[in-house]
């Protein structure tokens, strides 16, 4: 019936904060950057991969009164929002270490699983992120482990 997911968002305080998060610092690219004239559309994704792409979303309207607005803020800057995206390298420890060198807050460093090894990093609004590469189990398939870890990231 579906063929893929298209685009997925996460919500951001700052646009321009999140704009040089994660295109300067985690290597993203801009897919789209539009004044709709009642809110900026801003799309990031990951270099040379178009379709899918992650919305950097300012909570409040259009999409939610402006009380839901304040309350989601709030859950965002605690942290409290849960895992909101997962990153796979090549390299799970080279990008680790590129990331730390560029500032980016670590919260859990790379740990080995069975679907193979990741980390923990939150963006500067305090959303979870992880990193993963993917072990390649005895078959020659990719491992498709959790995308996330309940309570960490």
């Amino acid at each position: 019936m579906y063929n893929s997911i298209n685009i997925s968002s996460i919500f951001v305080l700052d646009q321009d904060e999140a704009l040089d998060f994660y295109v300067g610092k985690l290597g993203l690219e801009v897919s789209n950057d539009m004044d709709l004239g009642f809110m900026r559309w801003l799309t990031v994704r990951v270099p040379g991969q178009p379709g899918r792409d992650v919305l950097l979303e300012l909570p409040g309207p259009p999409g939610m009164d402006e009380k839901s607005g304040a309350q989601v803020r709030e859950l965002v800057t605690k942290g409290a929002t849960g895992f909101s995206l997962g990153l796979t390298t090549d390299d799970c420890r080279k990008t680790y270490e590129t990331l730390k060198a560029r500032g980016v807050d670590i919260a859990e460093e790379p740990t080995e699983h069975p679907y193979g090894i990741d980390f923990g990093l939150r963006d500067p609004f305090g959303n979870h992120l992880r990193v993963v590469q993917l072990a390649v189990q005895p078959d020659g398939k990719v491992a498709r482990g959790p995308k996330a870890k309940a309570g960490k990231a």
